[in-house]
């Protein structure tokens, strides 16, 4: 299977199924973000609330995009990680399964809203850092810059969720003053005013397919991480290209290349496209005698390298003004991106598996964090308005970072989100303080117990291994 003795090929198995595992937890963790205000509400009966945002979180996971995942990829550069040992990259899978599962299922258990996302970034990082430690690695093993974005995307979300839920209920409060039904709270198992619930369902729906779009491409980075890392030879490229579509376009980029030499006098570009021409010339002799070679002479994971190696090289040349740069430059980096189509993929079925998996998830186990967001976060029972507003901010939050392409979590995003509409409608006296410290405390925790567990695991397994 994928080129693995039995054993690797059982292991592997092993962890694309802990890997639907982690999605699943994903999917019954993280169901209460949007289904707790339609719930509380009485908008919907639990079971049809849960079945609606199974499915649309699935819709969200076919419809979402790659942007996400190829983030979390880039975090953990595998092509740095990655030998010709398979016992060590079944290690870094294993690390960062083991923590994640562990640290999800344990903070759902105690009925705490953490971030899937904070545990599953911690871990990946937790594996690149604790490599970095080993002899003659150095720090190649994180990409700093693109783990800092996202860190950034975690750290800020919950404040824009607290601050946007607050001003929208702000502004609500003022233009439906008018509508006192509004800014009540359920009374029994009455339902709300027809047109309340429409809109109360639709958010509930928006944050569903919000939630798929955002929370399944990590799944998908997390699918391709265990892939390229076990199973190298198999998935560094995508399959649905032959190996005389790569060398057409790796011979596009060496002929821009070329002619960008030939036109360019300014040392600092010079210099740039100097270091671009290590992983450039790899990738010529790796491609070059392509239509005379077997597929399996020329290595789907060197050639991996050598493309992610030149355009890392060829992105320095951002930092020169535009207008400075002659055609020749801008068309060659527009080339070596588009070497991307072999490298930024996801299979269909990875996909699939995932989406399946996250909306199965959704559909179980769902309660224990609706208990605390419906009932615990504030003092009094979740008003329609609060419900509608909070749900808004976050299907609007998380939209906006898959469309950037980053990870967010989807958890924070909603609580703070509500913790901001109760205290729009009555201050800090409104806020339950107990359940609040919980949550904050889980947010500080997640990331440092997740890096430090999985980088601890990562370097047991590594010693087991060698």
């Amino acid at each position: 299977m994928f080129g693995l003795e039995l054993e690797f090929s059982a292991l592997l198995v092993v962890c694309i199924l802990c890997a639907c595992v982690f999605e699943c937890i994903n999917g019954f963790h993280d169901a209460a973000n949007a289904v707790a205000t339609v719930i509380y509400t009485n908008s919907m009966k639990p079971w049809h609330a849960v079945v609606l945002s199974g499915l649309l979180n699935g819709v969200g996971v076919f419809l979402g995009g790659t942007a996400v995942a190829m983030g979390i990829i880039s975090m953990l550069p595998v092509e740095t990680l990655v030998d010709q040992d398979t016992s060590h990259s079944l290690g870094m899978v294993g690390a960062i399964l083991l923590t994640a599962i562990f640290w999800n299922l344990g903070t759902w258990w105690l009925a705490i809203p953490a971030s899937s996302s904070h545990t599953l970034i911690g871990s990946i990082l937790g594996v690149g850092i604790a490599y970095s430690l080993l002899p003659g690695t150095g720090d190649a093993a994180v990409n700093w810059k693109k783990a800092g974005d996202v860190a950034l995307s975690l750290i800020c979300s919950p404040a824009f969720g607290f601050v946007l839920a607050l001003a929208l209920m702000a502004l609500v409060t003022r233009v439906f003053a008018g509508h006192v039904k509004l800014f009540r709270s359920p009374e029994g198992d009455e339902p709300p005013p027809w047109w309340i619930r429409g809109v109360l369902i639709m958010t509930c729906g928006l944050v569903s397919f919000s939630h798929g779009s955002n929370d399944g491409q990590k799944g998908m980075g997390l699918m391709m991480l265990i892939l390229i890392g076990v199973a190298p030879s198999a998935f560094s490229i995508d399959r649905r290209y032959d190996e005389h579509q790569v060398a057409q376009s790796v011979r596009q980029v060496k002929e821009l290349y070329d002619k960008s030499t030939g036109e360019v006098s300014d040392p600092q570009i010079l210099h740039v496209l100097e270091k671009a021409s290590v992983p450039l010339n790899a990738l010529t002799q790796l491609t070059s005698d392509v239509a005379v070679k077997r597929p399996q002479d020329a290595s789907p994971f060197e050639i991996r390298k050598s493309m992610l190696l030149l355009r890392s090289e060829l992105k320095a040349l951002g930092q020169v003004p535009s207008d400075s740069l002659p055609v020749a430059v801008h068309e060659l980096r527009m080339a070596a991106d588009g070497l991307s189509v072999y490298t930024d993929y996801v299979p269909m079925w990875v996909i699939v598996l995932v989406a399946v998996s996250l909306a199965a998830g959704t559909m179980v186990g769902w309660e224990r964090i609706v208990i605390t967001i419906g009932e615990k976060i504030g003092k009094n029972h979740l008003s329609y308005a609060q419900g509608a507003s909070a749900e808004i901010v976050a299907a609007s939050t998380i939209a906006a970072s898959t469309y950037l392409g980053l990870p967010v979590s989807t958890t924070q995003v909603l609580s703070s989100g509500i913790a901001g509409s109760m205290y729009a409608s009555g201050g800090i006296a409104n806020l339950n303080k107990g359940t609040i410290r919980k949550i904050v405390l889980a947010w500080v925790l997640t990331f440092p117990i997740c890096v430090t567990m999985s980088g601890t695991l990562f370097l047991i397994f590594r010693t087991i291994f060698d």
